[in-house]
Formats: C-alpha cells, structure tokens, sequence
C-alpha cells in the first residue's frame, strides 16, 4: 500500500522557516519525482517545489523561489521542503506528491497523496 506520511507545518510569525517531511512507503521511492504543493481553501492545489525524476532537477514556482528548498533522502525515503523567510502568502495546507511532471517550468503532482499538513503564517 502506498503511503506518505507528512510531518512538520504550525504555526511561525512572518520571516521565521519551517521544514516539512514527507516519508514514503510502499513503492520504490528512488524511482520517482516527488514533489510539495499547496491549496488555500476555495482555490486550487498549486505546485511549490518538485523535483525531476528524469534527471534530478528542482523546481520551484516563482513565488517561493530563493526562499524554498527541497531536497530528497532516498535512503530514508523522505522528501522535505525547507521554507525560509516565511510570508503570510505562504500560509496554506501542503502536500505531498509521490511523482510529478514538469510542464514549462510548472510541477503538476500525479499518483498518491500525503493527507496535508497545515502551515500558518503570522504577520
């Protein structure tokens, strides 16, 4: 059964960070592009950050790029998003996706889900 069980969020006032993880079980996690997005209620899932499973490259969208990092331990089969200098923009529920698909520079998740996880920003 596969799985993605998503840890981290809360609530931090404007410029703090928060680091997001997203543990994968059930499939072979080296052979995917996992990714982070985010939907604020009444709006669409927006993608955040992916990262290619072609050939290991990262995205981000342009609202976060410079203050967002993901990276990926294949090892501990966890995606994590790293968020810096925090804006109340930013505040939303994020999720995981196990495999996604760059399309002019955008990260469109596809498969499985993590159930969400809050982050909040404060002004």
């Amino acid at each position: 059964e596969v799985q993605l069980v998503q840890s981290g969020g809360g609530l931090v006032q404007a410029g703090g960070s928060l680091n997001l993880s997203c543990v994968a079980s059930g499939f072979t996690f080296d052979d995917y592009g996992p990714g982070w997005f985010r939907q604020v209620p009444g709006n669409d899932r927006i993608g955040v950050a992916c990262i290619s499973k072609r050939d290991g490259s990262v995205y981000y969208s342009d609202s976060v790029k410079g203050r967002f990092t993901i990276s990926r331990d294949n090892a501990k089969k966890t995606v994590y998003l790293q968020m810096n200098s925090l804006e109340p923009e930013d505040t939303a529920i994020y999720y995981c996706a196990k495999d996604t698909l760059v399309v002019s520079k955008h990260c469109l998740g596809f498969g499985s889900w993590g159930l969400g996880t809050q982050v909040t920003v404060s002004s």
